[in-house]
């Protein structure tokens, strides 16, 4: 039987950023399917905090060297890894130096958010599912996490519907309580556009803001999972609006059985066995 592939895209995993609920979810939980003897990729921004050379990070030519369109602009990919020695994970960082170069994350050290994050985000999830292209690697499962990867879901069900490395490819999303206030630029739909996108599929993103990231990817993704026990009342309501979608509430720690089964029914395994 074939290993089960999985992809995780987050904004965030510890040790190489800040620990905090999210980058702790995605530091175990590839752990732990790997163990279950499931075959792993991880893609994260690679933000100016994460020291380079204290974290060994090195680029990898070969998957340098894409441009990723943001609107009218064309943005460099510059792909660099870096590997966490304990669980012998891989973890693939996209960087751009307009974009990924400042040394905080989200917010200036005014704790002013950036205006550009929508765009940071948008080229995150492109460069992401480029950068697996350009790897060869077709993965079963696509995991998404938190609002910046909240248009993967979608490029997978319509840029990438029949490209052979995404198009048998499931997708998850969870969704955590990250809200922010910011409102971003009323062009933020042409920045997100790719082939086969139409102003239809991005309804939700006109918000131009946090709700319209969890919004996409809850209406694209094949499963939304609810990371937290406890959402702020906006949370509630998002949830709410998409009754219809196939929404579970992810255990309240990373139990690897709860995934191990989730991932083999998303994909129709019939016999769900461990390596």
């Amino acid at each position: 039987m074939s290993k089960i592939k999985i992809l995780y895209i987050s904004s965030e995993i510890n040790p190489f950023t800040e620990e905090n609920k999210i980058s702790n979810y995605i530091r175990q939980l590839p752990e732990y399917m790997q163990e279950k003897g499931m075959e792993i990729r991880i893609l994260v921004p690679k933000f100016g905090c994460i020291n380079e050379r204290k974290s060994r990070l090195h680029e990898v030519v070969r998957l340098s060297g894409i441009n990723i369109s943001i609107g009218e602009d064309d943005k460099p990919l510059v792909i660099k890894v870096a590997s966490i020695p304990s669980a012998k994970l891989q973890v693939y960082f996209t960087d751009n130096d307009d974009y990924f170069a400042r040394k905080t994350m989200l917010h200036d050290k005014e704790g002013k958010f950036y205006n550009d994050n929508d765009e940071r985000a948008i080229f995150f999830c492109k460069g992401a599912l480029e950068t697996v292209r350009k790897l060869g690697w077709s993965p079963d499962i696509v995991h998404c996490s938190d609002w910046m990867s909240g248009l993967v879901p979608l490029y997978l069900k319509t840029h990438y519907k029949k490209d052979p490395v995404y198009r048998n490819s499931k997708s998850v999303f969870t969704v955590f309580d990250n809200a922010f206030e910011h409102k971003f630029s009323e062009n933020i739909t042409e920045k997100a556009k790719m082939s086969e996108i139409t102003d239809d599929h991005l309804v939700h993103l006109k918000l131009n803001n946090y709700d319209g990231f969890i919004k996409i990817g809850m209406q694209y993704a094949d499963i939304v999972l609810k990371g937290e026990e406890n959402y702020s009342e906006s949370h509630h309501t998002m949830f709410a609006d998409f009754s219809d979608r196939n929404i579970e509430i992810a255990p309240s720690e990373n139990n690897a059985d709860y995934y191990f089964n989730l991932y083999n029914e998303l994909i129709g395994n019939g016999e769900l066995v461990e390596a």
